[in-house]
């Protein structure tokens, strides 16, 4: 099973950009549709974007669509979420998982998880 550990995780102010990296151990990283998750306190955790094996696939919530991008290295074994434009209502802490289809924004289809980075965006 793939092991993940994201970074890129701080502390920025409205307005600003973040760059969380997801690094992915085993071989079989690029077979995996790679997922973003957040959890704000006190709510539950929420999807935020999605890519497939290959790429040139990805899904965003609503809430985030426009302001952040999700693209992988599978030459280096690494996800990455691009955050621009960010609100406090952005922070939380931020998952990558580790998937089979990349298409249906649900836990339930992710099997691998990563311990979370924290992003606090201020006002």
């Amino acid at each position: 099973q793939v092991q993940l550990v994201e970074s890129g995780g701080g502390l920025v102010q409205a307005g600003g950009s973040l760059r969380l990296s997801c690094a992915a151990s085993g071989r079989t990283f690029s077979s995996y549709a790679m997922g973003w998750f957040r959890q704000a306190p006190g709510k539950e955790r929420e999807f935020v974007a999605s890519i497939n094996w290959s790429g040139d696939r990805t899904y965003y919530a609503d809430s985030v669509k426009g302001r952040f991008t999700i693209s992988r290295d599978n030459a280096k074994n690494t996800v990455f979420l691009q955050m621009n434009s960010l609100k406090p209502e952005d922070t939380a802490v931020y998952y990558c998982a580790a998937g089979f289809t990349y298409q249906y924004p649900s836990e339930a289809r992710y099997n691998a998880w990563g311990q979370g980075t924290q992003v606090t965006v201020s006002s």
